[in-house]
């Protein structure tokens, strides 16, 4: 039986976890869980399916949660609260914290060689040299969940990487697809939270409305399977039935293809090497059988541009990317910023940093605090 951890279960990623755990309670045992602000849903949760410990980790929310607990559980709250978690008797923890602030909750779980299953992909997109190199040397395993990068990993299962010619990442487009580039302008909140294919957070919404999400996948991917950014291709697939492809030297693609849902990635993570049976999705070839693919408008969506020139340049200029787009994200969706201004800021955010190549932790974290202070004194139109 694996013991399992959860960093951000009130999320989508998360409360879908906690959903598979309870489907198979011979298999995995759940030990903790952590939210940020909703303690209302922590709370539900905690009822329904009884972890040992409990962490919300906005620390004014704490007293909220504690009042309303009364149980054995252990809860605890602040950032050290998560740490106090990381250092936990598990197996695997599931990582679905939202944003750049996962990556050092990433490194204390592998220095305390537990295996992760990764959702938040800003840890490997700030620091895949050190998270990849740490897990190496802990001997701890870093499996994906996100559903492009968990199809990557099935296709190349049993493969040689000398053998792979392409890693192929597939998108919906987002709800934007057969926009203009100057229909951009004039982007709303409301239109750009409504993916067409997922249900996801508000967060990973929006940066697939921006595509910066296929972005941050290629830097990903990159780390993950060791793949020069040459041979990691996007197309855009509007049904998102295949979730990735391998092209291999010899010219055959290998291709990993389902409902788009999450459960699939999430399960895969957690029972791997074994597959679970799960008799509720049962894909139909006769109901889904059109698959079209399109290139990507690079300059329509110049967010992945820009992904493709930061991992290139590599140093502290993908963790310039991804925290710049965190926190301008956050600003469009509590409407300060315009749609298009993400991608306008992020690159003079890029522009304006001196990179330092082959950054340490403490590198990583001076240039954090370096783009928060950008973002916050940026004169905005």
């Amino acid at each position: 039986m694996k013991k399992i951890g959860i960093l951000g279960s009130t999320g989508s990623v998360g409360s879908q976890a906690l959903e598979i755990i309870n489907e198979y309670p011979e298999k995995f045992e759940l030990v903790f869980i952590s939210g940020h602000t909703n303690f209302q849903k922590l709370l539900e949760q905690k009822e329904k399916y009884n972890p040992k410990h409990i962490c919300i980790s906005d620390d004014s929310h704490y007293n909220n949660l504690k009042e309303n607990i009364i149980s054995d559980s252990n809860i605890s709250g602040g950032y050290n609260g998560l740490l106090e978690l990381c250092n936990m008797d598990v197996d695997i923890v599931l990582n679905s914290i939202m944003g750049y602030k996962g990556l050092y909750l990433s490194i204390q779980l592998i220095e305390n060689k537990i295996d992760l299953a990764l959702s938040n992909k800003e840890s490997i997109v700030q620091a895949g040299s050190i998270l990849t190199e740490l897990a190496k040397k802990n001997n701890v395993n870093i499996f994906p969940v996100d559903s492009e990068h968990s199809a990557l990993w099935q296709c190349i299962i049993g493969e040689k990487i000398k053998s792979i010619d392409k890693l192929i990442l597939t998108g919906s487009g987002g709800p934007f697809r057969t926009y203009k580039r100057e229909d951009l302008y004039r982007i709303k909140k409301e239109q750009a939270l409504k993916h067409p294919n997922w249900s996801m957070g508000n967060k990973i919404t929006i940066d697939s409305a921006t595509m910066m999400n296929k972005g941050f996948e290629v830097i990903e991917a990159h780390w993950l399977f060791n793949i020069s950014y040459d041979k990691i291709d996007i197309v855009v697939h509007p049904e998102s039935i295949i979730h990735s492809m391998v092209k291999f030297i010899d010219g055959s693609i290998k291709a990993q293809l389902s409902d788009p849902t999450m459960r699939i990635p999430i399960q895969y993570a957690l029972s791997y090497p074994e597959r679970f049976i799960n008799n509720n999705l049962q894909f139909d070839f006769t109901k889904n059988n059109k698959f079209s693919f399109e290139e990507v408008d690079y300059d329509k969506f110049r967010c992945i541009k820009l992904a493709y020139e930061a991992g290139r340049s590599g140093g502290t200029y993908p963790v310039v990317l991804n925290v710049a787009n965190d926190l301008l994200v956050d600003l469009f969706l509590i409407d300060k910023i315009k749609f298009l201004d993400i991608e306008k800021v992020i690159e003079e955010s890029l522009n304006n940093h001196s990179s330092i190549s082959n950054p340490t932790i403490d590198d990583i974290k001076e240039t954090v605090e370096c783009v928060e202070t950008y973002i916050k004194n940026y004169k905005f139109n």
